[in-house]
This record gives C-alpha cells, sequence and structure tokens, in this order.
C-alpha cells in the first residue's frame, strides 16, 4: 500500500527530472573540469542524450538505476500497482534499446552512466576520467559501472 494519497503521489513523480538531474550535472562539470567540451540534449538525435561529443560522434545518456532498471540495489520495484510498473519499466527498457541501436546504426557511439556509479564522494571523477578513456580508445559504446 502506498505510504501517501493519489494527489501527493501525482505531486511527486511531476517533480522527478527528466534532464539536468543532479547525477547529470555533477558529470557534465566533472567532464569540463577534464577540458572535454560537448553539447547537450541535441534534437534531432534519437533519445536526446545528455551529452553529445561531436568532435569524437560519440553520446553519454545518464541513467537513473531505478527507472532503467540497472540491476544495483538502487533498483527496486514500488511495491504497489505492480503491474504498472512492470509495464513502465519494460516499455523503458524497450525504448532506451531502440535508442542505442538507432544511434549505433547512424554510426554514433554510445556511453551509458549508470547513477550508481557517481553517486558517492569520489566517485565523479572516477567516473569522469572512465568516460575521457573511453573517447580516446575509439570502443563502439560502454558503461560505468559495469552492470551486476
Amino acid at each position: 500500500m502506498d505510504r501517501v494519497d493519489g494527489t501527493k503521489r501525482s505531486a511527486i513523480m511531476r517533480s522527478v527530472r527528466s534532464r539536468d538531474t543532479k547525477p547529470e550535472l555533477a558529470l557534465r562539470s566533472a567532464l569540463h573540469a577534464l577540458g572535454l567540451r560537448y553539447r547537450l540534449h541535441t534534437k534531432g538525435m534519437p533519445g536526446r542524450p545528455d551529452i553529445v561529443f561531436p568532435k569524437w560522434r560519440a553520446c553519454v545518456f545518464v541513467h537513473g538505476c531505478f527507472w532503467h532498471r540497472h540491476g544495483c540495489s538502487m533498483t527496486t520495484t514500488p511495491s504497489s500497482n505492480v503491474e504498472f510498473w512492470h509495464a513502465k519499466f519494460l516499455a523503458n527498457a524497450i525504448r532506451d534499446r531502440k535508442v542505442n541501436e538507432s544511434l549505433l546504426s547512424q554510426d554514433w557511439r554510445v556511453f551509458t552512466v549508470w547513477q550508481c556509479g557517481i553517486t558517492g564522494r569520489g566517485k565523479i571523477a572516477t567516473c569522469a576520467q572512465y568516460v575521457r578513456g573511453w573517447l580516446a580508445s575509439g570502443e563502439i559504446s560502454g558503461e560505468y559501472p559495469l552492470q551486476r
């Protein structure tokens, strides 16, 4: 059973941001500090990636573990309205897969940063270094941290 009424739950869900989230802002700041320059939420690209590096033809998505089902300890499922949540999470996973396939077919490189990998003291700098290494490597796709 939900601990809050429907009106309050609706207000909470409306407040969930889809862009410029705290993890995304932190990663952007760390990448900029490393001297990397990028574009944000580029229109016309499938999925409007969070961070786009035109120079390397690469893009980065910063995914919340809850919404995008990373599989870590942050990937919980609400106990109420279970069918709705399973359908929601399945639709998110299908959309993520289609966006990645579309970008890869257009010769874009795709990297996913999971929220759990950049939440906590000192993790953001490590992640930014990892992204910089991935850009230089020429690898087609990657993620941080690796899926468990």
